[in-house]
């Protein structure tokens, strides 16, 4: 007689990130029976599945761990704190300690967390806290399975998102001397084909598996490589004098998304962050693709993603709202402005029909022309 071995259950922190949130949909695709922990169970409405649980949780709160981790197999723990606060470090060491002491706790049989590439010495502060960040979850005494990986290529991945929007806004690029630093990126598919994976393999004991795609590049070829794809003439211009403040303030002017964690971005993207150990590809059986692969899925996710809202009236609710009143859909930034008219829609339409004719362009006849 065989008896079918219950599937684990398992807890996912940081479900409404790039990498949670992708994590969930393959986990709930396969049929694990997956619990989110998340500070805003509503930002999780409408996109985790019937069979998954959302509950209130924060790291920093430990009195609202236990309800969340009780019978728990396999612990993701996808929380970082960088851009929260000048002081993440320390934030992202108190977090993992409680997390790891209330995984222990609710004897947790495994915990996965990303890390990052990266020599120990000489780290960035951003990189030297995702070390800390698994040395303070092993000290909890639970196993630990530890992915390092470099540049994320896929839409959400905010040093993805860094170089798109980059190359996507800038014809010639005064750029600073990390565009020259080797990394060996990793595409979000198979990034999360390798936290999926991980359920594979007997618990037990704490490893580190570095992870990373198939080709080591420096960041100004996956520039380059982003608008070969995109169909775009860029042109960059390293200039090695350009130091990480003036740096970050240049990042913080092109692209101000992400002004707020420029700096220790920008000290991370000095940083080499190549597999020196590739145990990972013996240990699971995901066989990451080179660069020009990762760049064309990366691009065709997010094209299909943002290609599928339908533009109705509830188009915007398929967005997360933003403070200014417009909404973010994957990670295009959409504001939309209406006005009621005492017509029919023929008639309100028929100005705009015209556009070109000989009513000319209403504004600029001279630039059109």
């Amino acid at each position: 007689m065989n008896v079918t071995e219950p599937r684990p259950k398992i807890l996912l922190t940081g479900a409404t990130g790039c990498i949670g949130g992708r994590l969930l949909a393959a986990l709930e695709a396969r049929g694990y029976p997956v619990r989110c922990m998340t500070r805003r169970p509503e930002a999780l409405a409408g996109r985790a599945g019937a069979r998954t649980s959302v509950v209130r949780g924060d790291c920093l709160d430990p009195a609202s761990l236990p309800d969340a981790l009780a019978g728990i197999d396999t612990a993701y723990y996808l929380v970082h704190s960088m851009g929260g606060t000048a002081d993440f470090e320390a934030q992202d060491r108190a977090a993992a300690r409680n997390f790891g002491a209330a995984a222990r706790t609710a004897g947790v049989r495994r915990i996965v967390y990303v890390g990052g590439l990266g020599a120990s010495s000489g780290l960035s502060r951003h990189l030297r806290s995702r070390h800390e960040t698994g040395e303070v979850l092993r000290e909890s005494g639970v196993p630990v399975i530890e992915l390092r990986s470099g540049i994320v290529l896929g839409a959400g991945s905010l040093s993805f998102e860094l170089i798109r929007a980059l190359v996507e806004r800038l014809p010639v690029m005064i750029c600073p001397s990390w565009v020259r630093t080797p990394t060996q990126p990793i595409a979000l598919a198979d990034l999360v084909g390798y936290l999926v994976a991980v359920l594979d393999r007997p618990g037990g004991e704490s490893r580190v598996f570095e992870v990373g795609g198939a080709d080591v590049v420096s960041y100004g070829r996956i520039m380059q490589e982003y608008a070969r794809q995109r169909g775009l003439r860029r042109w960059l211009i390293p200039v090695p004098l350009l130091t990480p403040h003036l740096s970050s303030l240049w990042l913080g002017l092109t692209t101000p998304v992400y002004a707020r964690v420029g700096r220790e971005l920008v000290d991370g993207l000095r940083t080499a962050t190549v597999v020196s150990d590739a145990a990972a590809l013996a240990a699971f059986p995901v066989r990451p693709p080179g660069l020009r692969q990762a760049v064309a899925r990366a691009i065709e996710e997010e094209d299909a993603g943002f290609a599928s809202i339908s533009w109705s009236e509830d188009a915007l609710s398929a967005g997360t709202a933003l403070r200014w009143g417009g909404v973010r859909i994957s990670t295009r930034l959409i504001h939309s402005c209406a006005v009621d008219l005492p017509m029919a829609p023929d008639a309100a339409f028929a100005p705009i029909r015209r556009i070109g004719g000989v009513s000319g362009w209403y504004y600029g006849d001279w630039i059109w022309r």
